[in-house]
């Protein structure tokens, strides 16, 4: 297969990927939250799974230029997601130095697939998560997080692990950021 027909393929194939978003690997969750309002977490329990990222170090403020770096290596190496994009955040934003804040963004793929730096290939390891859907804008998941993390304490639960952001509409843009769905992840375990 020529170049230009692989770059075809892939560009087509994302363009999918973002319509459909493939049946995710996850076990998905029904719970919503307007921002603002009362919050349903689930504990759920998900299977591993293994992703492709592009980490970062730092503000979240170059997020879009991070997204599309990534889709341009993924191009570039031949790896296509298999799910849905994910942000996946290793620090604290309301706890850290913005400029030290460890973060990445990313999509699952393919356990064969060959990665190579500036990405990176993870495993999601982190079985028993606390799920919750927030709606709004992606700038306001923060006050879903916060919410979440008094649940867990109220419940006898505590984070274990970096928060995951699943973003659920394939095309953003064409969504009003009142409306703007994002499942989040907290690994958490009984206390």
């Amino acid at each position: 297969m020529t170049q230009n027909k692989r770059r075809v393929l892939f560009n087509s194939l994302l363009i999918v990927l973002f319509f459909l978003f493939l049946t995710p690997i996850f076990s998905s969750s029904s719970a919503i939250t307007q921002v603002g309002g009362t919050i349903n977490v689930e504990i759920k329990e998900v299977e591993p799974f293994v992703y492709c990222s592009l980490p970062r170090e730092g503000s979240f403020s170059d997020v879009q230029a991070a997204v599309g770096e990534l889709l341009q290596y993924m191009q570039t190496q031949n790896v296509f997601p298999t799910g849905s994009m994910i942000g996946i955040y290793h620090s604290d934003p309301t706890m850290s130095d913005p400029e030290k804040i460890r973060w990445e963004v990313g999509f699952p793929i393919n356990e064969q697939a060959l990665v190579q730096a500036p990405l990176a290939k993870n495993i999601w390891n982190f079985k028993t998560v606390a799920v919750a859907v927030h709606v709004g804008p992606y700038d306001k998941t923060g006050e879903t997080i916060l919410k979440m993390r008094e649940w867990l304490e109220g419940n006898g639960y505590a984070q274990n692990g970096p928060v995951l952001e699943r973003y659920l509409d394939s095309d953003p843009g064409n969504v009003s950021p009142e409306k703007l769905r994002t499942e989040i992840w907290l690994p958490c375990k009984k206390i």
